[in-house]
């Protein structure tokens, strides 16, 4: 029996280990201090009354594409509680950044609390 369940094991980690060579690696985070642009206006988010009223705080991760002029091109939301994405997608377009000479992406949080 331990023979059997043994084979088992050897052959299950060899048909394994090729896969694992095509799996994809982590990728290191950048430094924020390297690739983050200056913020030149920031517009706060309104906290929303249904939020405030269920006592509801957190705070919403996005990933914003900053044109080369400084204007946002697009929000992508990465995470938060979904009654306070939205008022944090509106204030995030609102934002300017210095310019640079391409687009950027740039990571913000932006935390409610009551």
């Amino acid at each position: 029996m331990r023979t059997f369940i043994r084979r088992k094991l050897v052959i299950l980690a060899l048909f394994l280990a090729p896969l694992a060579m095509f799996a994809p690696s982590r990728i290191a985070a950048q430094d924020p201090s390297e690739s983050a642009r200056k913020i030149v206006a920031r517009t706060p988010p309104q906290y929303p009354t249904i939020a405030r009223s269920m006592k509801i705080q957190g705070s919403v991760r996005a990933d914003v594409l900053v044109e080369p002029n400084g204007t946002v091109k697009s929000v992508e939301i990465k995470g938060g509680h979904p009654l306070l994405v939205q008022s944090a997608q509106m204030a995030l377009q609102a934002w300017k950044w210095e310019p640079a000479s391409h687009e950027t992406h740039e990571i913000v949080e932006l935390k409610f609390t009551l």
